[in-house]
């Protein structure tokens, strides 16, 4: 039997997971960390990009976060950000033209917006697009 760590994975409005992990992998600040069971405490910004939970059957849930919160601590694992969606639930084409739409942003072809808001709309679509290329990958379609 493996070790399990409990995992929290809450939005602004809900939890959207709860449960053990075999390992959980999250984006922060200083890239992408992997925590394992008895893993040492520690609190850290996340950014904008994908969370995979192992589960204990060797199944692997994904997830997109908007940034936000990881916090590690003796008894579980818990993840905290503004937007969290299901990889299932996020819709490509939407997140291409987010992304499209950023990138004009960003070469002033869109005055409305400030360049760092661009870059953080981008930042954004761009990681919701890899959440679903992952997703479609490990299913095999892609």
């Amino acid at each position: 039997m493996a070790y399990t760590v409990h995992v929290d994975l809450v939005s602004a409005e809900e939890k959207i997971h709860s449960g053990p992990a075999e390992m959980v992998f999250a984006p922060t600040l200083s890239g992408e960390v992997g925590i394992l069971p008895h893993h040492a405490p520690m609190l850290t910004l996340m950014r904008a990009g994908d969370v995979r939970i192992v589960q204990p059957a060797g199944t692997v849930v994904s997830f997109f976060v908007s940034g936000g919160i990881l916090d590690v601590q003796p008894d579980g694992v818990t993840l905290l950000s503004d937007t969290v969606l299901r990889a299932e639930d996020i819709d490509a084409a939407e997140a291409e033209e987010a992304r499209q739409l950023a990138e004009r942003a960003m070469k002033g072809e869109r005055e409305t917006l400030a360049y760092s808001e661009a870059y953080a709309q981008l930042t954004e679509a761009l990681a919701k697009l890899r959440v679903v290329r992952l997703m479609r990958i490990k299913q095999g379609d892609g």
